[in-house]
């Protein structure tokens, strides 16, 4: 229906890394039998520090073999609920999904004294002791430190099942499941992940082993030797995340066809391929398969990721968003708009804001694209029409304020931040975007509630704040829609500009070719999609990496510190299609 050929899409891309066979360790059995051996000698500190998320119950009673003869468990040295609850009271709001940006440290959370008592307790230790859980290395990196990992996609579904954040009694709180959002999950993005995150990095070359706790009852574990490794050479060579696909209540059939996902699904909504905070990285250990955050990539090598300029504007952050909105066989997205930099810093504590594009991958005969409002407008009478239309009242009429531009495949639609927008009905878009994603006002549903059963989110009073009202049918169609320009031409290889808007950090360029082209990173990193085509090859002329074959539709990631590449179709005669994003 949507592709004319067998699915190639790689949904478990993995990077391979070799010479530490005899480094990386499956199952329980085999990851206590080489903890005793290291923890042989006596007096020894074995401390065991965890990314918040982790099973505790699961790994606790596997490190009962240990046979420590004193075990410190940080969760006993935190704060109590409720204490922490009121400390974080501003950070958390009221409000359903936003909050704000805490700045601080693990250390904030946890009794000193008790924190004190821990530390002496470990100086005095004699035989086995084991230091255990979140924030462990506080107390003391002992002789052997051990990280447990876990990525945020696996953080989010144990959120779904039930679990709760961290010290805090809300296994069964509020859960938008549609919208991936969440009361846990804002917890976690304000504040748990930021902290985690921050002591992590400070960890990395302490690192005696990583734990992979992705799957339950499945762990895997590496030294750290191969885990610095691993991270180093992905940092030099073309890679791609982990993608995640998930259900929406305006979701499409897209992606179950082109990205060979499952038939009896009811719609696929998103998919975020290219998202390193949330995503994960493969790491394929001569046949034995880790996965580690792609965080961690970004947290550790930022410079040879991102390139010097890029790590200066933004510190350890990846500022690009590539993503997945099926709306193929689906409904509208909700009408919304993204914050100006200045509200988001304000409001949020976010340094930038959500600036992004639609680049259509596909679509129907009747796809659009609803971007800017349209001439002549009643500000104060479009406001009091959403707002009566989210009490109940008559549905907001969106074709009366908003244009409607009709939508092709490889249009390009640009939308700075503060300019009303959504996809409509069968249209499948490449979401090309800063990463503050989380920071979408919506401004009508169309009357829907999520797969919850729930009202989905509206936020008008933080959209009507942001709304620019200049941006009106003749400045978008001249600014906004398909600004494509041709950068260079020969040999038949095209070089185009398609955006973004002066007013977004994020450069575009798209390339058609059928023949080798070369390409240069020139010290930003690259975040591209096969948009046309059913493979390509991409190689460094020096031969400084392996060649890395992708598909299409997918995403992959140049790192700064690769310089020169060079991408060709993997089928002789065949022309396909690149997009590049980079930051200005």
């Amino acid at each position: 229906m949507y592709l004319n050929r067998e699915s190639n899409y790689e949904k478990h891309p993995r990077t391979r890394i070799h010479g530490f066979k005899e480094e990386v360790f499956s199952g329980y059995e085999d990851i206590i039998e080489e903890l005793k051996k290291r923890c042989a000698k006596r007096p020894f500190v074995l401390t065991v520090d965890c990314y918040p998320g982790v099973d505790d119950g699961e790994l606790l009673g596997a490190l009962k073999a240990l046979e420590a003869d004193r075990v410190i468990l940080t969760e006993e040295l935190f704060k109590g609920e409720q204490t922490i609850r009121q400390q974080l009271k501003y950070q958390l709001t009221d409000d359903r999904v936003f909050g704000k940006l805490y700045a601080g440290e693990i250390r904030d959370f946890m009794d000193e004294e008790k924190l004190g008592k821990a530390e002496e307790e470990v100086k005095d230790a004699s035989g086995l002791t084991l230091i255990y859980g979140f924030g462990a290395a506080l107390v003391s990196p002992g002789d052997l430190l051990v990280y447990a990992d876990l990525a945020r996609w696996e953080i989010q579904l144990r959120y779904r099942r039930g679990m709760g954040n961290y010290r805090a009694d809300n296994g069964d709180e509020d859960i938008l499941v549609a919208v991936v959002r969440l009361k846990k999950y804002k917890r976690g993005f304000f504040v748990e992940w930021r902290i985690a995150d921050k002591h992590k990095a400070e960890q990395f070359e302490s690192i005696g082993y990583l734990l992979d706790t992705n799957r339950s009852g499945r762990p895997k574990m590496i030294s750290g030797r191969a885990f610095r490794a691993a991270l180093g050479e992905t940092a030099v060579r073309p890679f791609r995340t982990v993608p995640y696909f998930d259900p929406g209540v305006w979701g499409g059939q897209w992606m179950k066809e082109v990205c060979g996902l499952d038939a009896q699904a009811p719609n696929f909504a998103w998919s975020f391929d290219g998202v390193p905070e949330e995503n994960s990285l493969l790491f394929d250990f001569d046949g034995t398969v880790v996965e580690i955050p792609a965080m961690d990539l970004v947290l550790y090598q930022p410079r040879n990721l991102l390139g010097e300029a890029v790590f200066a504007r933004f510190g350890a952050e990846f500022p690009i968003r590539f993503d997945f909105l099926d709306t193929m066989g689906g409904q509208n997205l909700s009408l919304q708009v993204h914050p100006l930099t200045e509200y988001i810093k304000k409001q949020f504590g976010m340094q930038y804001t959500q600036d992004e594009s639609y680049y259509i991958l596909d679509a129907g005969d009747d796809a659009v694209v609803y971007l800017g409002l349209k001439d002549g407008i009643d500000r104060e009478e479009m406001i009091a029409d959403l707002k009566r239309a989210q009490e109940g009242g008559h549905p907001f009429d969106a074709d009366r304020y908003i244009n409607r531009f009709p939508a092709k495949k490889h249009d390009h639609f640009l939308i700075p931040a503060g300019t009303c927008h959504c996809s409509g009905k069968n249209a499948m878009v490449l979401e090309i975007s800063a990463t503050p994603y989380i920071f979408t006002f919506k401004l009508w549903d169309w009357g829907r509630v999520g797969l919850d059963g729930k009202p989905r989110p509206i936020h008008i009073e933080h959209g009507e704040k942001v709304i620019q009202w200049d941006r009106t049918t003749e400045w978008v169609k001249q600014n906004l829609v398909n600004a494509f320009y041709t950068v260079s031409e020969a040999d038949g290889a095209v070089e185009e500009h398609t955006g973004l808007h002066e007013l977004e950090f994020i450069e575009t360029r798209r390339y058609w070719f059928d023949r080798p082209i070369d390409l240069n990173t020139e010290g930003t990193v690259h975040m591209l999609n096969l948009v046309e085509g059913a493979a390509a090859v991409v190689e460094s002329p020096e031969g400084a990496f392996e060649p890395y074959e992708v598909h299409y539709a997918e995403t992959f990631i140049v790192p700064a510190a690769v310089g020169a590449y060079r991408v060709r179709p993997k089928n002789a005669d065949e022309r396909i299609g690149l997009i590049k994003a980079y930051v200005r």
